[in-house]
């Protein structure tokens, strides 16, 4: 019996010798879990809602404030006011209502969506109300934001809402494919953030600017 025992010890041995360096050397690596995305808020904390209206405001008040909103751009010939803009102060008009499509059922943070002004217009002006960006503009060394993009489709409409590193969100124009000009993007995401210019007087969102525009979304 005592034979037996020590035979089957023996057999054993190596076996586990070999399984404790095996899993020492060799560790298995799981799958990890993928990252749950984050919702985007709005001021009062609640998700925002694809089927409602927001003004985007500043996280700054005074001269430092002012909301987004539909404007003229200078020395354009489109139809309809094609310009995004921000007011010099948050004293004075409300924000043009912006609605949020992302192209899942709900927005979370650095995900592909398009913006549109949510506001009555004409059939002639509807696609006016869709954000986008323009050409790079010589003048001002940017590429502008504008009206006139699309929904759902591969082109220069997709943005993104990211967190700030100071307060409130920021705003990313991500292009759907490197083929769509975009200097101002990084490479590791293909991304630009999205800031303000002075053009004629007037703040206008533009990309590639030092100083990320910090933003909140107020329910309208």
């Amino acid at each position: 019996m005592m034979k037996c025992l020590f035979f089957l010890c023996f057999c054993l041995f190596p076996i586990l010798v070999f399984s404790s360096t095996f899993t020492s050397q060799n560790p298995i690596n799981l799958p990890s879990e993928s990252p749950v995305p984050k919702p985007v808020l709005d001021t009062n904390g609640k998700k925002l809602n694809p089927n409602s209206s927001y003004r985007i405001i500043s996280t700054f008040w005074g001269a430092l404030g002012g909301d987004v909103y539909l404007g003229k751009s200078p020395n354009s010939d489109a139809p309809c006011p094609d310009g995004v803009f921000r007011y010099n102060s948050d004293v004075g008009p409300n924000g043009t209502p912006v609605r949020f499509i992302p192209l899942s059922t709900n927005i979370f943070e650095d995900q592909l969506l398009n913006i549109q002004f949510n506001i009555p217009t004409v059939k002639l002006c509807v696609s006016y109300t869709i954000w986008k960006v323009g050409n790079l503009n010589a003048h001002l060394r940017t590429m502008l934001l504008e009206t006139g993009g699309t929904i759902g489709q591969a082109d220069s409409s997709y943005f993104k809402i990211v967190k700030s590193s100071k307060l409130g969100y920021n705003l990313l124009y991500c292009p759907i494919s490197r083929h769509f000009l975009c200097p101002f993007c990084r490479d590791d995401n293909f991304c630009a953030e999205v800031g303000v210019v002075i053009q004629n007087g007037k703040r206008r969102l533009a990309l590639g600017q030092q100083n990320p525009l910090d933003v909140l979304f107020q329910e309208v």
